[in-house]
């Protein structure tokens, strides 16, 4: 029986990694599977490229969507990139500084920090994502130089004091005491519509698995949407399907939920 080929994007953290940052021997085996049978497997992700080359090199993916749709890839070519505004990061940090909260600035190969001290906050978001080597200082990289995605430290609820405030910024908490700063309007289904004008699949093939609020338009906006049992409430109501726990085998149910997988 002739497969009819699809694309499927996987987020990553609490998706295609454990709670736990390990990569199942199921999912591995999913992934060769998907791409044995001739389907285009991506990564949909608010990670930095940087943060994640190891795990694209051992599932052999050429194709994605980095810091939340900024930094777009496709079969290894960058096909998209969407920079924060200089004058507005430049404000946003003036007012970060006064409420005393660190910022991280990333471009597509590196992050650096503008505070000199080893921060509590930034450290154990940052190690949270078994990522061991934290940003060096450098108040001043954002500027004459492309930024993807800056991240804002400060407890939940601390955000509110710049919310509303900045036209260009749009933040999405990803850590307890973290949130991803991204250019308004962009989000990992903008990074995929660019990957599907190159590639150019209907919406009927078009897959995506998600676990977080960073996810949501992803899901909403993909025919084939799928969130992992592990996902918040509000996350899994956006979704068409909801799979078991990533760690119950979660990613592999749901392909084979979806019918991608036996």
């Amino acid at each position: 029986m002739l497969v009819e080929k699809s694309v499927i994007f996987f987020d990553i953290d609490g998706t295609l990694l454990t709670e736990d940052k390990s990569l199942p021997e199921s999912a591995k085996k999913a992934i060769q599977q998907l791409k044995s049978d001739g389907h285009e497997v991506a990564i949909a992700t608010g990670r930095a490229p940087f943060m994640y080359k190891e795990l694209r090199e051992e599932l052999g993916i050429d194709t994605y969507v980095s810091y939340n749709g900024q930094y777009v890839v496709v079969k290894g070519e960058v096909i998209y990139t969407n920079p924060l505004n200089e004058i507005e990061i430049e404000k946003f940090t003036e007012d970060a500084v006064k409420h005393g909260h660190p910022v991280v600035y990333m471009n597509h190969e590196e992050m650096k920090a503008n505070v000199t001290e080893e921060h509590a906050y930034i450290q154990e978001s940052i190690s949270s994502l078994k990522i061991y080597q934290m940003p060096s200082h450098d108040p001043e990289f954002y500027k004459g130089r492309d930024i993807y995605q800056a991240l804002l430290f400060c407890a939940e609820g601390e955000e509110t004091v710049y919310e509303n405030q900045y036209d260009g910024l749009h933040f999405v908490r990803w850590h307890p005491v973290s949130l991803d700063i991204v250019p308004s309007g962009g989000s990992k289904a903008v990074g995929i519509a660019k990957v599907m004008e190159k590639l150019n699949y209907p919406k009927e093939r078009q897959y995506a698995f998600g676990d977080g609020f960073n996810d949501v338009e992803m899901l909403s906006e993909i025919h084939n949407s799928v969130a992992m049992g592990n996902a918040e409430p509000e996350v899994k109501e956006k979704a068409k399907y909801v799979t078991k726990h990533v760690d119950d085998d979660g990613l592999v149910h749901g392909l084979q939920m979806v019918g991608l997988l036996k």
